[in-house]
């Protein structure tokens, strides 16, 4: 197991998570059903799943 020579200091270490955060997910409008829903996600909208525009499924 691997061990540090020296004690990483608190600066250091919260410069390196700065970048661990949480984000709010990216929403777009659908351009057939004009729902909402995240992007690069497939969404249901009156049991048709749609992705990209498309019909991919039917319930």
């Amino acid at each position: 197991m691997a061990h540090p020579k020296r004690k990483i200091s608190k600066t250091r270490r919260d410069k390196r998570r700065t970048h661990d955060k949480a984000t709010t997910p990216q929403l777009s409008v659908c351009q057939t059903t004009g729902e909402t829903h995240q992007t690069h996600r497939a969404h249901w909208v009156d049991g048709v799943l749609y992705y990209k525009g498309k019909v991919v499924m039917e319930k």
